[in-house]
């Protein structure tokens, strides 16, 4: 009866040692304040381990206890799948929240916004100001054939493939993760008039490159097909595309004046008034919209256009008549004060 007494009381000690135990562990899981609602910047660094995330988190008052959130961890399995990067966490959530959120790498993400049009060194810029990555390491990225041919462009470097949309990223992506993100997303747009690609005799990068001209030739919806079928008819006829993004795409550190020089450049390659056909590849990154206009292109025998100084263009369909329309329009231009 003795030693059964003993039994009892030591199990019970035992029962009240782990309720107390859970009860403790409950109470450290808790928000380490309900007061503060505010969210802050937690980093988490890559390569940090289990335990010095945890000693940082309480350190910075966003959780009550180091060591029930890596009894926590390990409960779940979570001790090895810490994600780095930037995290916004308030100290009014719970501990399971936290840790939620760290091994779900919902990170902090920041927007950037790439237009029809915009050229990869432009992206670069664009990431390097948001604190992505980089512009230089992007643009080395761009610019790996064997890269860009693992993203399956037939090219060799991803100018054209890097598609003109909204993105949200975080800082714990690499250039390469990055050029992935804007050419996957390209993939999704051309699944939708790929259809129609294939009944063109134009290649994918042919088509694209093509697109990427009429994409900085006209900001008006509405002419894009006009003039994707300008440069189609030209190509036709052996025609040269003689279009002037195309030159400054191929000159270096261009100062926004282009000259005379410029357009007699022969070693330009993409001088499209010194050599006939296509350039050697995209000079910009096309949007859906001028993508379906070089596959769709207006109905029309125009051969010239030329701007109206207003956004839109005068569109001819003989020289004599171009000639005319430039007399109109661009001398007007330069006579004004």
């Amino acid at each position: 009866m003795k030693l059964s007494w003993i039994a009892a009381a030591l199990l019970g000690a035992l029962l009240l040692s782990a309720g107390s135990a859970a009860a403790w562990w409950s109470r450290q899981l808790q928000p380490a304040s309900l007061a503060d609602e505010s969210v802050r910047l937690f980093v988490v660094e890559r390569g940090d381990a289990l335990g010095h995330v945890a000693r940082k988190l309480e350190s910075e008052r966003f959780i009550r206890n180091a060591s029930a959130l890596k009894l926590l961890a390990r409960w779940r399995g979570d001790a090895g799948r810490l994600r780095a990067g930037e995290y916004d966490l308030s100290s009014s959530w719970s501990t399971r929240t936290i840790l939620d959120r760290i091994t779900a790498g919902r990170v902090r993400t920041y927007e950037m916004v790439l237009p029809e049009g915009i050229r990869a060194d432009e992206i670069g810029l664009r990431l390097e100001a948001v604190g992505v990555v980089e512009a230089e390491d992007f643009l080395a990225a761009v610019h790996d054939a064997d890269f860009a041919r693992s993203l399956g462009v037939e090219a060799d470097n991803l100018e054209g493939y890097l598609y003109p949309e909204t993105y949200r990223l975080s800082r714990d992506l690499s250039p390469r993760d990055v050029a992935r993100i804007l050419v996957e997303q390209f993939d999704r747009v051309w699944v939708e008039i790929e259809p129609t690609a294939l009944e063109q005799t134009m290649t994918r990068h042919e088509i694209v490159t093509l697109a990427s001209i009429v994409e900085k030739e006209t900001a008006v919806p509405e002419e894009r097909p006009l003039i994707a079928a300008v440069f189609l008819n030209r190509l036709r006829r052996g025609m040269r595309l003689e279009t002037d993004p195309a030159v400054i795409y191929g000159i270096p550190d261009f100062d926004g004046n282009i000259k005379k020089k410029h357009l007699r450049d022969a070693s330009n390659p993409y001088n499209t008034y010194k050599i006939a056909g296509l350039p050697p590849g995209p000079i910009a990154s096309p949007g859906i919209d001028a993508l379906r206009a070089v596959l769709e292109p207006a109905e029309s025998e125009y051969l010239y256009f030329v701007s109206r100084n207003d956004g839109t263009h005068h569109f001819s369909r003989s020289y004599r008549e171009h000639v005319n329309a430039v007399n109109r329009y661009q001398k007007r231009r330069r006579r004004a004060p």
